[in-house]
């Protein structure tokens, strides 16, 4: 099939819950535009971690050229305001010579900053941060998560309760400048120069979960405990507060068996899965597709959107 773009350039964006196939339909799609993909999942900057990331093989590196995996260093300060700079340079070198290209990942916020850019916050007095980190290791994300609610409930709801890290950035700005973090959030949408067609991957919850399953047993069969052991001294990096090692490094502290540990990162990956999917379903633009969709009908639909639209 040949699909004429006119002058127009398009990012294909993959997304999906973690384990639905996403690195599978990527490639298979930059092989049919014969262009090249964005990695969009920040668990996989990091070349420091492979396993515990699920890191495309060498093969499937070899097959198509990817950016941003593992391209940076856990010591690394890294964020999504980086990724979206670089995401952009490297699109717009890419859209020299190709109409289209691909970019994949579970990561929703990293994914949003490259089509529709990020909000626009004051700076911040750095000691309140710091303060509020102190109070995260003294009281728990509880009673902040609970402050919280009570300066901008709008935020509250639109948090994860479980990542200290977004609660402790809402309240700083709630905090620094008398402000709700809610209240600086963009209205509108930037404008880029291409058009984003998003595909989603989905399928029944336990379908979802037993792949994650399957995932974590090939994960530790591969060596998971001996990269997060190795990894250990450096279990205070951000970047290491991720699921597959935080679990782990418990184990090593004698506090969990081995056992535990694993089931824990079986539940917490199912969590993260959950979590993905709120995202990403409250974006009305997203065209679903069950993840055993033969290839051949997602590329129609990409065909027909690009057709109407070129």
């Amino acid at each position: 099939m040949i699909i004429s773009t006119g002058n127009k350039k398009y990012l294909i964006c993959i997304v999906g819950p973690t384990a639905i196939g996403k690195t599978t339909l990527s490639i298979a799609l930059a092989k049919y535009f014969n262009t090249e993909i964005i990695s969009a999942d920040s668990r996989q900057f990091y070349k420091e971690m492979s396993i515990g990331t699920a890191v495309p093989s060498s093969e499937e590196l070899a097959a198509v050229r990817h950016h941003f995996i593992q391209h940076k260093s856990i010591q690394d300060n890294y964020n999504v305001g980086a990724f979206e700079s670089d995401a952009l340079s490297i699109l717009q070198t890419l859209f020299q010579s190709h109409d289209i290209a691909i970019m994949v990942g579970g990561s929703g916020l990293y994914v949003e900053a490259v089509i529709n850019g990020l909000d626009v916050f004051p700076e911040i007095d750095p000691t309140i941060r710091s303060r509020l980190n102190e109070r995260l290791a003294s009281e728990g994300k509880e009673l902040l998560s609970l402050e919280l609610k009570q300066l901008d409930p709008k935020a509250y709801e639109q948090i994860d309760s479980d990542n200290p890290r977004r609660i402790i950035r809402a309240l700083e700005v709630c905090l620094g400048t008398g402000k709700p973090y809610s209240s600086f959030l963009k209205k509108s949408s930037v404008i880029r120069p291409f058009e984003t067609i998003l595909i989603g991957l989905d399928a029944d919850r336990p379908t979802i979960y037993e792949r994650i399953e399957q995932r974590v047993d090939l994960m530790i069969n591969d060596g998971l405990v001996e990269e997060a052991r190795h990894l250990m001294d450096e279990r205070h990096l951000n970047a290491l507060n991720t699921v597959g090692y935080k679990e782990l490094f418990q184990y090593f502290d004698n506090t969990w068996t081995l056992e535990f540990a694993i089931s824990e990162i079986k539940k917490n990956t199912r969590r993260f899965a959950k979590r993905q999917l709120t995202w990403f379903k409250k974006n009305k633009a997203i065209h679903w597709f069950n993840f055993q969709t033969p290839t051949s009908e997602i590329i129609k639909l990409i065909a027909e959107k690009i057709k109407k639209s070129a």
